[in-house]
């Protein structure tokens, strides 16, 4: 009896993982859509993956993070 509930438990796990890569899927084709929206409108969507990004990191760690950047390009002559 234990097998069986194992393997029904492990049936649900997967199926729920199926049906959540297929709504992150659906989701990706409405974002690109919306890119190619935006791009057609004159904005760059590479720039705004990146804006999008960036709005996504903590903004003491971004803070950090452009620190850091700078000494490297710094030690680089890149600035």
């Amino acid at each position: 009896m234990e097998g069986k509930l194992e393997t029904e438990a492990l049936a649900s796990y997967i199926e729920r993982i199926e049906n959540l890569e297929n709504q992150r899927a659906l989701l990706a084709g409405d974002i690109k859509d919306i890119l190619t929206e935006a791009q057609s409108t004159g904005f760059d969507a590479k720039i705004m993956r990146k804006v999008i990004k960036i709005r996504q990191i903590k903004p003491e760690d971004r803070q950090a993070q452009d620190e850091l950047l700078n000494i490297y390009m710094l030690a680089l002559g890149e600035k």
